[in-house]
């Protein structure tokens, strides 16, 4: 089975500032996704979002998710990370990854002024934990 620390997985996830697509299901059972920003830490694709925002809520409630990157130009290309999301809002770990996250997609520049922006109380790190990866590169060939 795949894993997010093979090399061409892990270089295609942290190319660039790609956005994850996250799938998570509503209160009501109906699918959802939404686009993040995420870094990926120590075998983990990790991201931050509000305690209170649909996504907060329903990965509370439910911690089953995936998310998938893809490449939306020839050669086309994605990676799908299948698992279960774990939530902390320990704040030292919440600015230092709202940091890093910033840092990415916002350069290195303003790396403090988004993780100082986006790493408050209120918000969670997101941890998906891979159960499953999927991928496929050169999908055009």
């Amino acid at each position: 089975m795949a894993s997010v620390t093979d090399p061409e997985i892990s270089a295609f996830l942290g190319a660039g500032t790609r956005t994850g697509k996250l799938a998570y299901t509503s209160a009501d059972g109906r699918p959802l996704v939404a686009p993040i920003w995420f870094i990926v830490e120590h075998g983990c694709l990790v991201f931050n979002t509000g305690k209170d925002t649909v996504k907060g809520r329903a990965l509370a409630r439910d911690p089953r998710t995936a998310i998938c990157v893809d490449l939306e130009e020839p050669p086309y290309a994605f990676v799908q990370v299948q698992g279960e999301a774990e939530l902390s809002e320990d704040p030292g770990e919440l600015l230092r990854t709202a940091t890093a996250i910033a840092a990415r997609y916002m350069g290195q520049d303003r790396a403090d002024e988004f993780g100082k922006r986006n790493g408050v109380p209120g918000e969670l790190v997101v941890r998906l934990r891979p159960a499953k990866v999927l991928a496929a590169f050169d999908v055009s060939a």
